[in-house]
């Protein structure tokens, strides 16, 4: 019903989204995972066109990427470190024939984004700075790898063509090249659109 909803446009609550994950994932959510709400609004701004590809720079249990397919006609791709999460990611699209979405177990730092068209990033690196609510103990945490991912994020979003979209939320802009200006801000200022222009 969740995703029928959405492909409605009839609101999702985060709660009921929430419902579809275990209890120890649904506890991180507040932390860790883009609310409904800002899913869908980042969603539709990235995806301007059918079947524009859209990459999420860590994508957890895929909540951002199994909303914005439900709810655009966009092709949604969750790159993620942590197998057990990109299963997880996996086992609800399928349960729930979400089709236009796929989930890579793989470091960010391995990604080619030339071959995606538009992307999408909650500050997936800061848990290596802040470690007061971890994810899982697969990870440790560790600050020069803040700077290293950011780094090469900026890097590969300066190569992107003019016209590129990238949604930010609650990023401190570490990984935003100069040629990409601010386009509008949403949510108190902690969702942000962009769009690459030289």
């Amino acid at each position: 019903m969740i995703f029928k909803f959405l492909k409605l446009n009839i609101t999702v609550e985060d709660n009921d989204f929430n419902e579809l994950y275990p209890t120890k994932i649904k506890r991180l959510a507040a932390r860790h995972w883009t609310p409904v709400a800002v899913a869908k609004f980042a969603a539709e701004f990235l995806v301007d066109k059918p079947h524009k590809k859209v990459l999420d720079i860590g994508s957890g249990v895929g909540k951002f990427c199994l909303v914005g397919a439900a709810s655009t006609k966009g092709i949604f791709y969750g790159v993620e470190q942590r197998e057990s999460l990109i299963k997880l990611s996996k086992k609800i699209a399928d349960k729930y024939d979400v089709t236009n979405v796929e989930f890579i177990h793989s470091n960010i730092n391995k990604i080619n984004f030339s071959d995606y068209e538009a992307f999408y990033f909650y500050n997936s690196f800061y848990e290596n700075i802040d470690s007061s609510c971890v994810i899982d103990k697969t990870i440790l945490p560790e600050r020069e790898l803040f700077y290293s991912y950011s780094k090469y994020v900026k890097e590969q979003l300066e190569k992107t063509p003019i016209g590129t979209r990238l949604a930010t939320y609650w990023s401190n802009w570490e990984e935003i090249p100069d040629s990409f200006k601010l386009e509008y801000a949403a949510c108190g200022g902690v969702l942000v659109f962009w769009q690459k222009i030289s």
